[in-house]
């Protein structure tokens, strides 16, 4: 009895040290590691991301991705990608990877930007009907030569790409709105104010476009505040939120607010102890693991990974992705 009795007390005073010293509420850095990765990998396979940026820009501009990161997105299982540059049609581009990345739905767009040719009717019907397989896809609005962006720039006296005037969208964007609407393509707002992209979306909807998005709804010149997003939504758009800052500034209330259900996430830039990396799936998995302390489900994340950029694209949710 007295041998058993002490070593049942040495057992509780051995577990009361263990419990102190954390090793028991906390797995050791590997497993979480390791658990991160999984957790990510499973995000990551089926996923969308319509807002992959490949600019070639000069070295003092922040350089987008490489082919490198296509096989990458590739090699995580991601369904696919929209290619995106503000200076460039990309639908080209994504026409000659697919030949080359097999396994990779891979999509193009255009920006009315200047070196578009701005509010460029013609750029975006030849983008709907002159490339074999139609991969372009997405038609931003100006993103970067706003009036606002310019007014506010190095240059603020120089040339920029307007969609409305005296409260009113031009007769040019209107063209390209029923451009869009006779395709099948998708509108998104790029950098425009948050009244312009509303005025876009309406005339939109007027004109029979399924498929719009708030790009960047959260940020930059077209932020919009939750009420602004939740008429977008409405009014048929789907909301963009950036992987990379949606922790930060309260944008998880924001999606909670306007609801996980009509929202998606784009650019998955992940940074876990190591260098900056496209579709790390521990740095999903991490940022999976901050979503779920703030209430999000499974689901949910599912939902803004795979399932919304899938409806946003206009393409078939594959169920068989899910977790």
């Amino acid at each position: 009895m007295v041998g058993t009795r002490s070593r049942r007390t040495l057992g509780i005073a051995l577990l009361a040290a263990v419990t102190g010293l954390g090793l028991l509420a906390k797995p050791p850095v590997g497993t979480a590691q390791s658990s991160r990765g999984d957790d990510g990998a499973s995000l990551l396979k089926g996923a969308l991301d319509l807002h992959f940026h490949m600019d070639p820009w000069t070295p003092e501009r922040v350089r987008g991705a490489g082919i490198a990161e296509v096989l990458a997105a590739r090699a995580s299982g991601m369904r696919g990608l929209v290619i995106k540059d503000h200076n460039e049609p990309t639908a080209p581009l994504a026409y000659h990877l697919r030949q080359v990345v097999p396994g990779l739905e891979l999509y193009g767009g255009f920006v009315l930007n200047l070196p578009n040719g701005g509010a460029n009717p013609a750029g975006v019907e030849f983008m709907a009907t002159q490339i074999r397989g139609e991969p372009g896809r997405i038609v931003w609005m100006p993103a970067g030569d706003t009036e606002k962006e310019v007014r506010e720039s190095k240059n603020p006296n120089g040339p920029f790409v307007a969609v409305s005037r005296n409260g009113e969208l031009l007769p040019e964007v209107k063209q390209i709105i029923s451009i869009i609407a006779k395709h099948g393509l998708v509108v998104a707002s790029g950098h425009i104010l948050p009244e312009d992209a509303l005025m876009i979306f309406r005339d939109a909807k007027r004109q029979g476009v399924q498929h719009m998005i708030a790009t960047h709804a959260f940020d930059l010149a077209g932020k919009m505040t939750v009420e602004q997003m939740k008429e977008a939504a409405k009014l048929g758009a789907w909301i963009e939120f950036d992987f990379r800052n949606t922790l930060e500034g309260g944008r998880m209330d924001a999606i909670r607010q306007v609801g996980p259900e009509l929202c998606f996430l784009s650019e998955f830039w992940t940074k876990v102890d190591g260098a900056r990396e496209y579709a790390g799936a521990a740095g999903v998995g991490a940022f999976a693991e901050v979503m779920r302390s703030h209430g999000f489900t499974n689901r949910e994340l599912e939902m803004m990974f795979k399932d919304n950029p899938a409806k946003a694209l206009g393409l078939p949710v594959t169920p068989e992705n899910r977790i």
